[in-house]
């Protein structure tokens, strides 16, 4: 277990350092030029290329990529202050630095503005994830425990509109419904205090769980059939146990291991930014934050973004693998 676990962390270091890479590559080949973009339209050649050396844009791009991994991970301070020149854009722990660098456009370091976002991005991905396991699992094994019945039928109508719809329609859909005739909730934005980001979280998260769950719906049921012809199921129904721990027990629990796998992947896309939703309801997350980077230019905002949302990926498939081991004692055997 130790070796694979070992295996699968150094793998993941791998995939996160090749994202990355790509990235950088890709951000330094396109044509637009990030020195023209922060020194502005009307700027001269000699002003655009004294912000190209302060950025460092004018050396060769194999030098500007050795020097984005030095300042990656390195060694520092135990607490940098934020005024030094070379770690005052980092983040410690203890003598270990990680810096990202400083934004082209807001001139702060980047760590600092995807700290600020993070938290409204995991608050949107919770709660949309909530929505999707609650909505999903109840109505997939309503459908299953009805197969063939009209509730089944339209069930499974209802979840192919909601897979095909595309997720600023459902989203333009809930701002129609609910913000602009019923008034029961904002429009947009995020809001000022801890109750206003609450009730602004609802929209986008329902847009985002209606999607998920429509596909959660479908897995659980066809999960929940395919499990109901085997033999476990067919001796525990003999044995005379109630249809109620029948598919608590041996039905349900057993179509859990395909479901948390497509959890886990749900919720590491989006700690890395729902960017459609994010940007139809102006929530200001990493999705909405990658957007804008895009569009500036900002080079080491765009490196953050996809640091942080190839991580998450990441880490949520090895969290996907231990569970693994919980769900299913086979796993833990080695079988």
């Amino acid at each position: 277990m130790m070796r694979r676990i070992g295996k699968r962390l150094l793998w993941a270091v791998f995939v996160i350092w090749a994202t990355v890479s790509l990235a950088f590559v890709v951000n330094n080949v396109l044509p637009s030029d990030p020195a023209r973009m922060v020194a502005g339209p009307q700027a001269r050649p000699k002003e655009v290329e004294k912000v190209r050396a302060q950025l460092g844009l004018n050396k060769p791009l194999y030098e500007q990529y050795g020097i984005f991994l030095r300042r990656l991970v390195h060694v520092g301070p135990t607490s940098p202050e934020a005024n030094d020149p070379v770690h005052g854009s980092c983040a410690a722990l203890g003598l270990l630095h990680f810096d990202l660098g400083t934004s082209y456009q807001q001139r702060r370091p980047v760590i600092t503005i995807l700290a600020e976002r993070l938290p409204r991005t995991l608050l949107l991905a919770v709660v949309a994830v909530l929505l999707q396991v609650l909505f999903g699992v109840s109505t997939g094994t309503l459908a299953a425990a009805k197969k063939r019945t009209w509730l089944d039928h339209g069930t499974v109508t209802a979840t192919l509109i909601g897979i095909s719809a595309p997720t600023f329609v459902l989203g333009l859909i809930l701002q129609y419904v609910f913000a602009h005739r019923l008034r029961w909730l904002p429009l947009d934005g995020y809001g000022l205090t801890a109750g206003e980001h609450l009730v602004s979280v609802v929209l986008p998260a329902l847009t985002l769980g209606i999607f998920g769950a429509a596909y959660y719906t479908r897995l659980v049921r066809d999960e929940l059939l395919g499990i109901e012809g085997q033999d476990h199921v067919r001796t525990a129904r003999a044995k005379g146990l109630s249809s109620f721990r029948v598919w608590t027990h041996h039905l349900l629990r057993n179509a859990l291991a395909p479901l948390v796998t497509v959890v886990g992947l749900d919720l590491g896309a989006l700690v890395g930014g729902a960017i459609v939703t994010e940007t139809l309801f102006r929530w200001p997350g990493i999705g909405a934050l990658s957007v804008t980077a895009l569009l500036d230019r900002d080079g080491p905002v765009i490196l953050g973004t996809v640091l942080l949302a190839s991580t998450s990926v990441v880490l949520s498939n090895l969290l996907v693998d231990a569970s693994y081991a919980l769900l299913d004692p086979r796993v833990r055997r080695g079988r």
